[in-house]
């Protein structure tokens, strides 16, 4: 008896490790296609990427997709160079400074997400029903450290709105992890944070939310997902595919209401509550963050090298079709 058990336990062994093989042959023979993707920072500014993740997107095309978290544009852009993660999301302006280093295989931005920068700027409440950009006139304000993303858009926002930039006080002394605890220590009359820290304080007592940033600055490819060179000509099928997932994930975001959802995406954001999350989807929605295609346009591609010009962040204007392949878009 004990021998027909082992026997049957052999028989049950080898059949499992035939099938990892036949599985892992399978899966070499027809690109089963596994794809790691490197996010610059875990928001809900990237709300429809959480959906098409949540709601089976990728799935649906043949895609097994994880997320890690790579603090920092320049360490996304490394991840990806090094082969660690086939997709990197972060602002397409990690591309250019790839561009500039002379990478040969360098990065290419296939896919939009967020259309505009995602900060808001924060303040004094009795500003709230009336605020404009003249009321930072003479004001200090917390911008986040010089040459960085949020510090460039804010002051191109100042320009675009006919306001001087030595007509207020940029403070760049803060880097952007430490805004929210300088401002509530009282360094700074307004800051500019991303959500959901500025509900957070806001519900604290320390101010009020005044205004979009990205409303203020206008539209740019803000955050996009690139890969190698490379790897977008080798992988054509893979990368249509995901490209058709986060259209998916846009199209659903646009179409539904900010409490459905949230309700998709709670479980990316377990330390917000839920109605939480559901005010800081309704803003961004009401500040317009997210595109309606994935399709990358020369414009606002063109008006996110206008904004590093401006800021002094650019060496020389690298063509839209060197870094854009919207060959993925339907």
């Amino acid at each position: 008896m004990k021998k027909i058990h082992y026997y049957i336990i052999l028989i049950f062994v080898v059949f499992i490790a035939l099938l990892t093989v036949i599985y892992n042959k399978y899966s070499k023979d027809n690109n089963i296609n596994k794809i790691t993707v490197a996010e610059v920072t875990h928001s809900a500014f990237y709300t429809p990427f959480y959906v098409s993740l949540h709601n089976g997107y990728f799935k649906e095309e043949g895609l097994d997709v994880d997320v890690i978290l790579t603090s920092g544009a320049d360490k996304v852009a490394s991840a990806v160079l090094s082969g660690d993660v086939q997709i990197g999301l972060s602002g397409l302006e990690a591309t250019i400074y790839v561009y500039e280093n002379n990478a040969k295989d360098y990065l290419v931005s296939f896919s939009s997400l967020t259309k505009r920068d995602g900060q808001f700027l924060f303040g004094d409440c009795a500003l709230k029903d009336s605020f404009s950009v003249n009321d930072l006139k003479g004001k200090s304000i917390l911008a986040g450290r010089k040459g960085g993303m949020p510090s460039m858009v804010f002051e191109y926002a100042l320009h675009k709105n006919n306001v001087n930039k030595t007509e207020v006080f940029v403070d760049n002394s803060v880097d952007f992890a430490s805004l929210s605890g300088a401002y509530i220590g009282g360094q700074g009359d307004f800051v500019n944070l991303f959500e959901p820290t500025a509900l957070m304080l806001e519900k604290q007592g320390y101010g009020c939310t005044l205004a979009s940033l990205g409303l203020m600055s206008g539209e740019v490819p803000y955050t996009v997902f690139h890969a190698k060179k490379s790897y977008l000509d080798e992988n054509t099928n893979s990368l249509k595919a995901f490209t058709k997932a986060i259209q998916k994930g846009l199209t659903f975001v646009k179409n539904s209401s900010s409490e459905e959802v949230a309700n998709i995406i709670k479980s990316e954001f377990p330390d917000i509550k839920i109605e939480d999350l559901i005010e800081v989807i309704n803003r961004y929605k009401n500040a317009d963050s997210w595109w309606e295609s994935t399709y990358i346009s020369e414009e606002a591609y063109n008006n996110l090298l206008n904004l590093m010009e401006y800021n002094d962040a650019l060496t020389k204007r690298v063509p839209y079709n060197t870094l854009v392949d919207n060959r993925f878009n339907e």
